[in-house]
C-alpha cells in the first residue's frame, strides 16, 4: 500500500469478507480523538490495497484536519487517490472514527463492486 498509515496507539481489523477488510487507526489523550483513519481495504495481488480512506492527522505535512477542513473520504484506484468525496455533514472529531466506520459498513458492498470494476476482477477471482 502507498502512504501506510503508521504509529497509532490502537490498531483494528475488521474483516467484511475473504476479500475486504476495515483497518483503523487511533490515538486519542485524555480521552478526546488525536488522529485517526479508517480505511476499507481490499485484497489483491497478494497484498491489501485501499478502496477508501477518511483520516484526521493535523500534525503531518499532508495531514487533514477535520475540525479546520471537515471530513472528506479519498477514493483509491490503481494504488493512487482518484479522488476525494467531500460532501459529508459536519460531524464532532470524538465522533468521526465511529461516524466513518458505520458510513464503510453500510456502504462497502458498493465501493467494493467499483473496486473490482476498476481492477477488473472477475466473479472467479473473488
Amino acid at each position: 500500500m502507498t502512504d501506510e498509515p503508521e504509529g497509532y496507539d490502537r490498531e483494528f481489523t475488521t474483516i467484511i469478507n475473504r476479500r475486504a477488510q476495515i483497518r483503523a487507526g487511533l490515538s486519542t489523550h485524555k480521552g478526546d480523538v488525536e488522529r485517526f483513519f479508517i480505511q476499507l481495504e481490499y485484497w489483491l495481488d497478494d497484498q491489501w490495497l485501499e478502496v477508501v480512506r477518511f483520516d484526521h492527522n493535523p500534525d503531518t505535512e499532508f495531514g487533514h484536519d477535520i475540525t479546520e477542513d471537515g471530513l472528506h473520504m479519498d477514493i483509491y484506484r490503481d494504488g493512487q487517490k482518484h479522488r476525494v468525496k467531500d460532501d459529508f455533514p459536519p460531524v464532532e472529531l470524538n465522533r468521526a472514527p465511529r461516524y466513518c466506520t458505520t458510513y464503510i459498513r453500510e456502504h462497502a458492498d458498493r465501493l467494493i463492486r467499483r473496486f473490482e470494476t476498476w481492477h477488473n476482477v472477475n466473479e472467479t477471482d473473488r
